[in-house]
């Protein structure tokens, strides 16, 4: 059996297990201590955002997020339907509805103008979105101009779901900087782990400091335990926290070596017709956490099924690219804003295997398993 190649598996750079020692040593076992402040301000100094709240999750930044917004029972938030559930779970913790926006070609990101039509379908029913959750997906930027500009011009704020998108920039400024709050996980698979975990991040000290209180159960600050609001056990603990310090003195090196591989299968598929790849427009610029595809089956001679089973039979892991939510049946019930786009992209996409610490053998089984098919079917 050969060795498995995984989609993105994580990549340890050295230094983690030397902040977990310390954890260790210094007995900070619990979810605060030295790492987690650490964490918070090195995240802060490498995006530019001037205040971070490491959490358990991404998830739970989001879910936190709106609930600083105010989003409660019945309410209705507009996120992109390409996405993964995690981007939409946290509006239903609310009591809120999800109202689906698709994806425009370009970035495969939400659509402004299917936004824009959405809040002023919306509005003339009676009702105001309170939020706007616009996904930087596989790290490309969205047309963040454009979306700026039609969350001021109808007063609804912007929670940027940058999970998948540390080291993405758009004109040089770190992702995250564009909305009111920001969002980054640090899960298994991304471009720097710990693990599991989040952060929330924003200009507003406010903000951050009330999502420390609430993912902190709410405690007041008394001798006694005294709560006076709900709260919830969101907080990053400092063991995780130290991998997260030793995986954030790597991260330009994972970007880097994430676009090195994103050219690397573009020269793979140069000379064959129906193969695309999701490409940064000028200005932006992408961590390209993973490289993902589509493919023409009528100018390629083959699908993006046969690439994914090709692979397969190699032991190398690919995936689908997102199925939309508005696909899920666990949100059928709920708005879309549809073009089609996000259906396509389901229908014909791949996400190919963008691993880090992928050495030349491991692009030799690649770069073997793409020219048999192209050549021989």
């Amino acid at each position: 059996m050969k060795k498995r190649i995984y989609l993105s598996p994580p990549h340890m750079g050295g230094n983690e297990m030397k902040y977990v020692q310390e954890a260790f040593d210094t007995n900070w076992i619990a979810p605060l201590g030295p790492n987690v402040d650490g964490f918070e301000l090195e995240l802060s100094n490498y995006t530019g955002i001037n205040h971070v709240a490491a959490l358990s999750t991404g998830t739970a930044a989001i879910h936190l997020a709106l609930l600083l917004l105010g989003v409660k029972k019945d309410d209705e938030v507009l996120v992109s339907s390409f996405t993964f559930s995690g981007s939409v779970n946290p509006i239903i913790y609310c009591g809120a509805n999800p109202v689906f926006i698709d994806s425009e070609r370009l970035t495969w990101n939400m659509d402004p103008v299917l936004l824009e039509k959405a809040i002023v379908s919306r509005m003339k029913a009676g009702t105001t979105p309170k939020a706007i959750i616009l996904v930087h997906l596989y790290g490309m930027p969205a047309q963040i101009e454009e979306i700026i500009r039609i969350s001021e011009k109808y007063n609804i704020p912007i929670i940027e779901d940058a999970a998948e998108a540390l080291g993405s920039k758009y004109k040089n400024i770190h992702l995250g900087n564009f909305g009111r709050m920001a969002v980054l996980s640090f899960n298994g698979n991304k471009i720097i782990t710990t693990s599991s975990g989040g952060a929330l991040l924003s200009p507003e000290k406010e903000l951050v400091e009330k999502a420390r209180f609430l993912s902190m159960q709410s405690r007041e600050n008394e001798l006694h335990y005294l709560h006076k609001e709900v709260g919830y056990n969101y907080r990053m603990s400092n063991i995780i926290a130290g991998v997260g310090r030793g995986q954030l003195e790597v991260v330009d090196e994972h970007v880097q070596r994430c676009r090195e591989i994103n050219q690397f299968y573009r020269e793979q598929f140069e000379a064959v017709d129906g193969v695309e790849f999701l490409t940064e427009p000028d200005a932006y610029y992408s961590n390209y956490w993973l490289t993902t595809i589509t493919v023409d089956k009528s100018k390629s001679g083959f699908s993006s099924h046969e690439l994914m089973m090709a692979f397969e039979e190699d032991n190398i892991e690919s995936r689908p690219l997102w199925k939309p939510m508005h696909q899920q049946p666990v949100f059928e019930e709920y708005l879309c804003f549809s073009n089609g786009v996000s259906d396509e992209l389901f229908e014909f996409g791949l996400c190919l295997p963008s691993g880090t610490q992928m050495d030349e053998q491991d692009l030799g089984r690649i770069k073997k398993v793409i020219h048999e098919l192209i050549n021989h079917g």
